[in-house]
């Protein structure tokens, strides 16, 4: 059973209830983990969703474009559905009917707004930056302020949300148990490659970024 109630019928889980969790920490921590957001909208009649990189700050996940990107202007004019999902292993049972994979998700309801004041919008993308690489805003070269107007930055509320995780193992009929297949659960996750230099790049080696498993 989830520890609180969903904030909104539209949020409730129905498929897999046991599933479901509405608490304001679970929800962060999906987020926080994923880089990558899929954003659900309508443009004249027409649905579209696409990917985005996002990132949050306290009850917010905020994400950035060009002012003139399509999509961005079309999230402050009506509701949005912001979706996250991780895949962190595969279950593997004994009959392909209860094969099934270990992952956390988010879905989130909401209208997104905009964020304008420059103060604000650089301290943002500041926190964005050195999320993904920590420590890298200072050595970068200042943002200017057409860059910064010409740059969007928009947020819609953790409120109306619900999560949904599966963190376990095998779930086989028990007449299946003998059966001679391995069965078990193969765990995924996200690592960091070999950095690849640029060759005009002034300083050879490389920052730390969220991978890093020295970061970690």
């Amino acid at each position: 059973m989830p520890h609180s109630p969903a904030p909104s019928p539209r949020t409730r889980v129905r498929r897999m209830p046991e599933r479901a969790h509405y608490e304001a920490d679970t929800v962060a921590a999906i987020v926080d983990a994923a880089m990558i957001c899929t954003v659900a909208f309508q443009v004249d009649g027409i649905v579209h969703a696409i990917p985005t990189i996002h990132w949050r700050e306290g009850e917010h996940l905020y994400i950035h474009g060009a002012k003139a990107s399509r999509m961005l202007k079309a999230l402050t004019a009506g509701e949005a559905c912001v979706t996250i999902a991780l895949a962190d292993g595969l279950v593997l049972a004994r009959s392909a009917m209860h094969h099934s994979m270990n992952y956390r998700s988010v879905v989130i309801y909401g209208r997104f707004e905009a964020v304008t004041d420059p103060a604000y919008k650089l301290a943002s993308l500041r926190t964005f930056i050195d999320g993904l690489y920590p420590g890298r805003w200072d050595s970068l070269r200042p943002i200017t302020d057409k860059e910064l107007n010409a740059t969007t930055l928009l947020r819609i509320p953790l409120g109306e949300v619900s999560a949904k995780v599966r963190d376990w193992g095998v779930k086989d009929d028990e007449e299946d148990l003998d059966w001679p297949v391995w069965a078990g659960v193969i765990p995924l996750r996200t690592v960091q490659g070999e950095p690849l230099t640029d060759a005009d790049s002034v300083l050879a080696e490389a920052p730390p970024s969220r991978f890093d498993p020295a970061w970690q």
